[in-house]
């Protein structure tokens, strides 16, 4: 499956997140597999396990139940959370990356899925949820199945990993690439590396020609202009998609502003889309960073430090953009701007155009896991 995308041929200028420009356009990467890749019993197991998981519907629950402790922090990944994820990610309710955790990025799609079927509001999947997510018609595809990586996999190009160290971003002569191909291989298929590494032992992925598992959670891709307006929840970390019926049609987890450099409040409007952005630090606006290195330029790459696409606002040195680090989505702070994973904001970016309400509301509370 390839994806369509809004190009709008343009400079913008900003501050908190600095300068950014278009490069001309890629096309995805597209999802198809081969046809018949050899897969080995231990894979095709695997792959059963997700695609036939289900939720444990019938336990009844005491009726003052505990809060449930969280999963800890290395759990193994669930299968129906994943199959469970891949459906509300086709749903166009975004879980961020697919994980198999009970974290609060998922929870929070659940909740939103909730809210725009017009079910009780749970945050759980509970039997009229997985109902629902069943019976849309994009649910009878398979949520796991069998790639074969392919020479371009492991090709790269690929780069170094220097984190936020924006001197050593900007001396990359490619810009920032993927760092291997299990990163590259994640982003793709919309996965956390862990869940990528778990799903496939043993596997090197540096080597071609081997078959994994990989999940397919690519939902239809909006046309300009199916967005009418959207919405940034500060309070829950997340950014709503509506049509122009004022139907939610679209949630995506997100970072969103920090204590010390927050988003900005009330409603603004989209400027327009920059597609393959590069990033400018410049020190004359800007309160943070490595001043005394003066202006820098980090060149587009899916690593850059605003992703793949980047929606400017009216709202000056404001825009919301794609990330390096999809993982993080939700748990972490940013520069005050709205981050989202790269597909999550290419996906957006597809259906706004400029003019398109955007509306921050709430107060930003702790990011949660």
């Amino acid at each position: 499956m390839q994806r369509t995308f809004l190009v709008v041929p343009f400079v913008i200028g900003v501050a908190a997140c600095n300068v950014v420009t278009t490069s001309a356009p890629t096309d995805a990467p597209s999802h198809a597999a081969p046809a018949t890749p050899p897969v080995s019993a231990a894979l095709t197991a695997e792959i059963t396990r997700i695609n036939q998981a289900v939720p444990n519907l019938a336990a009844p629950k005491p009726a003052a139940a505990p809060k449930p402790a969280a999963a800890p922090k290395n759990a193994p990944p669930d299968p129906f959370v994943i199959r469970a994820e891949v459906l509300l990610a086709r749903a166009r309710f975004s879980p961020g990356v697919v994980d198999g955790q009970l974290g609060s990025n998922f929870k929070h799609a659940v909740s939103a899925y909730q809210t725009a079927r017009g079910l009780p509001v749970t945050g759980e999947v509970d039997p009229a949820t997985w109902s629902a997510l069943l019976a849309d018609p994009l649910a009878k595809n398979a949520p796991a199945r069998a790639y074969m990586m392919t020479a371009a996999d492991v090709a790269g190009p690929f780069g170094p990993d220097v984190g936020e160290d924006f001197v050593k971003l900007a001396a990359l002569p490619n810009g920032p690439q993927f760092n291997s191909p299990l990163e590259a291989l994640s982003e793709r298929f919309h996965m956390s590396q862990a869940l990528m590494t778990a799903l496939n032992p043993g596997i090197n992925f540096s080597v071609a020609n081997q078959t994994i598992a990989v999940v397919d959670d690519a939902p239809p891709g909006f046309a300009k202009g199916d967005v009418a307006r959207v919405e940034v929840a500060k309070s829950d970390a997340s950014v709503r998609a509506f049509d122009h019926a004022d139907k939610l049609i679209a949630f995506y987890p997100a970072t969103v502003g920090s204590t010390e450099r927050p988003s900005p409040s009330g409603t603004h409007k989209v400027v327009g889309v920059a597609r393959n952005p590069d990033y400018t630090y410049d020190p004359s606006k800007l309160k943070w960073g490595p001043r005394s290195a003066g202006k820098l330029v980090v060149k587009p790459g899916p690593n850059n430090p605003v992703g793949m696409v980047w929606i400017d606002l009216n709202a000056p040195s404001y825009g919301i953009h794609g990330t390096p680090d999809p993982d993080n989505i939700g748990k972490t702070a940013s520069h005050g701007c709205v981050r989202l994973t790269n597909w999550d904001a290419v996906a957006l970016a597809a259906g706004v155009q400029p003019g398109v309400t955007v509306q921050f509301v709430g107060q930003r509370g702790k990011p949660k896991g």
